[in-house]
Formats: structure tokens, sequence, C-alpha cells
């Protein structure tokens, strides 16, 4: 059973931005391994709330990515591993979110305002 996964990955932001480029490929590289990318989205540099291993900003980057139950499961620990990696996130969207973001196939179900 295909599901939708969001995966956010902070890199540090003192590294140069074609390092960030040739990161941001290899992740996507290593994703695509995984499950099928939908969507990439690349936030830039921001600042951290709050320092991170005496870091005070990063750049943000969001992926989509379709996937069978653990088959990110190589990602994570890769993203865990990376020197280059301050913080990642990998959630599994719950079908009712997936579905109105056009991930699950079908048509997108309107928001809900509450």
């Amino acid at each position: 059973m295909t599901r939708a996964y969001e995966l956010m990955v902070i890199l540090d932001g003192s590294i140069d931005d074609n390092v960030v480029t040739v990161e941001v490929e290899k992740i996507a590289t290593q994703a695509a391994e995984c499950g099928e990318i939908v969507t990439t989205d690349v936030w830039g540099r921001r600042a951290f709330a709050y320092e991170i291993d005496h870091k005070h900003d990063g750049h943000y980057m969001v992926f989509e990515i379709l996937g069978e139950p653990g088959s990110l499961d190589p990602l994570d620990r890769a993203l865990r591993l990376a020197d280059e990696v301050v913080r990642h996130k990998i959630i599994r969207l719950p079908d009712s979110e997936a579905a109105r973001r056009g991930l699950l196939g079908g048509e997108a179900a309107p928001a809900v305002a509450g």
C-alpha cells in the first residue's frame, strides 16, 4: 500500500550555496531510490528560533514522497549520519491530507475549516 510522506531537511547554514545544491540533488537521489518524489520545495536559508549545535541558521527543504511503509528507513539512516544535516524529520501524511494535496490519486478534497 503506497503512503504519502513529507520529509523536511535542514542543512548547516554555514555551507556554501553550491554545496547546498549538490546536497539537495544527493538527498533527492537517495529519496528516489526509496519512493517516488512528488514535489521538492527548497525554502532557502532561514534563521532558527533557537540555537542548534552552536548554529543560528540553516537551509530548509521539504520533499513530498510516495512510498511503501518502511521504504524510507535507509534514507532516514543516511540523513542521520550526514554531517551537513542539522535536523531532519519524516512524517507519514494522513490519507485525508495526502488526498487533499493530490498525492494519492483521485480528486483533491476541499480544505476543511476548523
